[in-house]
């Protein structure tokens, strides 16, 4: 193999690579996103500089099933992210992020950094109730409940656009080979071409266990704001840097 065949694989490792090149589109992909108030120390711990905390002390607890994106196949994610400010624009900083799946899994945190790991996220409809779960270790961290589409949004399109296309902040670092940081960086990016296929709303509810290596629940509900059931078609493109450590 020489250097320019190298150099033309997506992904490691290289005789069977882990993902494609991207873009990235997801179709029906869907949502339950639980927003609550939290602990204002706690999410100052956790958000890295030099992004600000917003006043409202919020946290987004997102379970995600994607059973359409291209290049990776059919997964679930859950995990949390928390509303900040970067230079005076509003972002979201992905905390933590459990998926059931590899491919999706590299590819997060070897491009855009984000903080995944394998755990076993679940979202499906219970009788009257959208119920996700997340599992880790065998143990379960997290459970979220909502009344099923009680409330239907679809006259607030133009608000749920500007949710999903937010810009989303990840804190990617990457070794090099003798163990210190080669990449420390705040890495952003913005979902493009949302087609909206129903949004809906309903009382909600979030339940969260402390678990050592999957702690969700550093992150303690204080008040369940609302609940939002989302399901659209999207883009996940490459991102940018916004703020590099190691300047």
């Amino acid at each position: 193999m020489n250097s320019q065949q190298i150099l033309s694989q997506p992904s490691m490792p290289a005789i069977s690579p882990s993902y494609p090149r991207g873009p990235y589109r997801f179709i029906d992909r869907e949502y339950f996103i639980i927003t609550y108030e939290s602990d204002q120390d706690a999410i100052a711990e956790i958000v890295p500089e030099p992004l600000l905390l917003d006043d409202e002390n919020l946290v987004n607890f997102e379970w995600i099933r994607m059973p359409d994106s291209s290049g990776v196949g059919s997964y679930m994610e859950s995990g949390c992210v928390i509303p900040c400010r970067f230079k005076g624009e509003p972002c979201n900083y992905v905390v933590q992020m459990y998926l059931d799946n590899e491919p999706p899994i590299s590819a997060g945190r070897e491009i855009w950094g984000f903080p995944k790991k394998f755990g076993l996220p679940k979202l499906e409809v219970v009788g009257d109730t959208l119920t996700g779960t997340l599992d880790y270790a065998g143990q379960r961290v997290a459970t979220g409940t909502m009344g099923y589409k009680h409330y239907d949004l679809s006259g607030s399109e133009k608000s749920m656009l500007a949710a999903l296309t937010k810009t989303q902040v990840n804190l990617k670092l990457i070794p090099g080979v003798d163990g210190n940081p080669i990449i420390a960086q705040l890495a952003a990016y913005n979902l493009s071409d949302v087609v909206f296929k129903g949004a809906w709303s309903g009382p909600a509810r979030l339940h969260l266990i402390p678990h050592a290596n999957a702690p969700v629940a550093d992150l303690p509900v204080k008040k369940v704001l609302e609940g939002r059931h989302i399901i659209a078609d999207l883009t996940l493109p490459y991102g940018r840097v916004l703020h590099d450590y190691l300047d």
